[in-house]
């Protein structure tokens, strides 16, 4: 009698984002260079997680989408406002300023896991 194998899991990859991190700044275009960079390390770290850059105007039409909103340093100036839009819907950090000029995609995406507590 031969045994047969049950259906594999799904593997991570086809599963829905485990973690939803949408960074906003004045028009979304300064930090797409950093969601590129947090999108490789995400990769290199096996985690599945969705991550890109909006206009700071469309955060309310962005509600619900994303899990934590993390704000380009040159708009830190919003982020009481920012806090106020998006309520309890998810946490709204500034990112490190430090991290964001050298492009370290992983320190960020170790930001936005601690905020939601993550990994």
């Amino acid at each position: 009698m031969t045994e047969q194998n049950p259906q594999p899991e799904k593997a991570a990859s086809q599963e829905g984002p485990t973690l939803r991190i949408m960074l906003a700044c004045a028009l979304g275009m300064s930090t797409s260079i950093l969601v590129q960079r947090m999108q490789e390390a995400a990769a290199a770290q096996g985690k599945n997680y969705k991550i890109w850059a909006a206009d700071q105007s469309s955060i309310e039409s962005e509600l619900g989408n994303f899990d934590v909103v993390l704000l380009g340093p040159q708009v830190r100036h919003i982020l009481r406002k920012v806090r106020g839009v998006v309520g309890d819907a998810a946490p709204v950090e500034v990112i490190d300023a430090r991290a964001y000029g050298r492009g370290d995609g992983a320190t960020v995406i170790a930001q936005a896991e601690s905020l939601t507590g993550g990994e």
